[in-house]
């Protein structure tokens, strides 16, 4: 058996996200995947300003965004029509929730879209440069056992099944899907809402198709909405410019794909006939699944291990590498040494609530369409649907502010009836559990530019007793610690705090205008040390 810190089964873009962030940190990985190759199935495309800041710390942001296949420039964002696309009920609006423009200011990136499959093509490159990471592509995990000394996982080789090998580390992580094996071995049960509706993913190349979407201004997104579809959408989205598109719709129940019309159907989804090739076709069931925990002993779990949900939104690659991201951290703070195992402890209770509550945010979306299609329709009020179809237009999504934060987390100073939830509001004040906003230093360089790898301290126009009283317990606390100095002007007011200390996934810990009256005490809960 060869000894790793860490072993990551399931090499999907989580998976690999999860090796590349323990990677950088020089701990010790093995990441198990079957596939050899990324499975060419163009899901996951709508990357958020806050996934692409991950990319940019793990030092592939340029990598990425060179990797699309749309044009430079080309807008995100959707159409939305009534009946079909040839509808004179449309509208196009060039963002979603939480992402795009108007979000740009509280995210040091812009946000970006290209094919999952892409992304991950590049975060296995960057996986090339790091070499405490060991990757066995062509090997499924089989066993896992855990036992107060560490895991131990039994592999197979794919192309030879008699051919084994047993890994030992300290932790194990299962990246390995909604099926996940490694959650299954380790007792963790799933629970959730099970919506009893089959639908279809269609892989399609058209030229008849993008021409025929002229009559639109320049979207990557396009569904519709119609009363018998009882709020779940026929949905197109663009994977390039000129042919390439996916598409899902709900369908029956007992559909059978060897004899379903599937051109009929994306015909009368688009509302005009044309030719088309179908590159792949699928079914899968529309339900939202969240397992009762994350964390199992030694056993954790991150992205579709952990949780699914209907692709609505674009929610499900993005929270799978924000997992990646919160639990790599952590993960690296214990075997380094200087974080506790409630630091690991947090990682279930800051991820869980997120994800229950954007899976009932995506249900009360289905809700909300099913209802305003149940009470509005052309043919009964023509003037009052109009009326309310304008007004939908105006904010597709449902009546709330989806930001994730941690206000609730055991490892922030936040208030005493604080939660974790999705159901927050974007801002410039450096509050804590959230994210933290860019500003631009007064050198010209912008903060997110100069945080470090461990715990950052913004200290703005304060005295040198102030900053001191904290570089102080963090070192009595073993807490590696950058101090980032500049005044309290121009863009740095907006964060209404003179001392901030920042984590290392770049969410607030802390923050006031003096120092706090027991800065040991405050470390050592941030740090989870017990």
């Amino acid at each position: 058996m060869q000894p790793y810190q860490v072993i990551i089964v399931g090499g999907g873009p989580v998976g690999v996200a999860l090796a590349v962030e323990l990677g950088q940190r020089g701990i010790s990985c093995a990441l198990v995947e079957r596939h050899l190759t990324p499975q060419r199935i163009p899901k996951g495309q709508n990357l958020t300003n806050r996934t692409l800041e991950h990319f940019y710390f793990w030092g592939c942001v340029d990598e990425l965004r060179a990797a699309r296949v749309m044009p430079p420039g080309y807008p995100i964002g959707g159409v939305t029509a009534y009946g079909n696309l040839m509808s004179e009920y449309w509208y196009a609006n060039a963002g979603q929730s939480g992402r795009g423009e108007a979000v740009r200011s509280y995210y040091f990136q812009d946000n970006e879209r290209l094919p999952q499959y892409l992304s991950e093509e590049v975060l296995r490159r960057r996986l090339l440069e790091l070499p405490s990471v060991t990757t066995l592509f062509g090997w499924t995990a089989t066993t896992v056992e855990q036992d107060d000394a560490g895991v131990r996982v039994t592999i197979t080789d794919e192309s030879s099944p008699a051919t084994a090998e047993v890994l030992a580390a300290d932790y194990v992580v299962g990246c390995d899907g909604a099926r996940s094996g490694v959650r299954e071995q380790a007792g963790i049960d799933r629970g959730g809402k099970d919506f009893e509706q089959r639908m279809v993913l269609a892989v399609l190349r058209s030229r008849e198709l993008h021409a025929g979407l002229s009559r639109f201004p320049e979207r990557t997104t396009y569904r519709v909405l119609k009363p018998e579809l009882q709020g779940y959408w026929q949905f197109f989205g663009r994977i390039d410019v000129g042919e390439g598109f996916f598409f899902h719709a709900p369908v029956p129940n007992d559909a059978d794909p060897d004899h379903f019309d599937f051109h009929g159907l994306v015909q009368e989804a688009a509302g005009f006939p044309f030719a088309c090739t179908f590159d792949h076709v699928g079914f899968w069931d529309a339900r939202i699944a969240v397992a009762s925990r994350y964390r199992e002993r030694r056993v954790l779990i991150a992205g579709d291990a952990c949780h699914n949900h209907p692709p609505y939104g674009g929610f499900g690659l993005n929270s799978g590498l924000e997992d990646a991201v919160n639990l790599g951290w952590k993960l690296g703070a214990v075997l380094e040494g200087w974080g506790g195992q409630r630091l690991l402890d947090s990682y279930n209770a800051e991820r869980q609530p997120i994800f229950v509550e954007t899976g009932k945010f995506i249900a009360a979306w289905i809700e909300h369409d099913r209802a305003f299609l149940d009470r509005y329709r052309p043919d009964r009020d023509c003037a009052e649907f109009e009326r309310e179809w304008s007004r939908m237009a105006a904010g597709v999504a449902p009546p709330q502010a989806y930001e994730p934060h941690y206000e609730g987390s055991p490892v922030v100073m936040g208030s005493p009836d604080a939660v974790c939830s999705v159901h927050g509001g974007h801002s410039l004040v450096a509050r804590p559990g959230h994210h933290l906003s860019p500003r631009r230093l007064s050198w010209g360089r912008n903060v997110f530019e100069v945080l470090g790898d461990g715990f950052t301290l913004l200290a703005f126009g304060v005295d040198d007793s102030a900053v001191g009283a904290i570089e102080h317990a963090l070192g009595v606390c073993r807490v590696p610690l950058r101090v980032v100095r500049d005044s309290y002007e121009d863009d740095r007011k907006a964060y209404e705090a003179r001392l901030i200390l920042v984590r290392p996934d770049q969410y607030v810990v802390w923050a006031a205008d003096e120092a706090p009256q027991d800065a040991v005490a405050l470390i050592r809960k941030v740090a989870g040390i017990d």
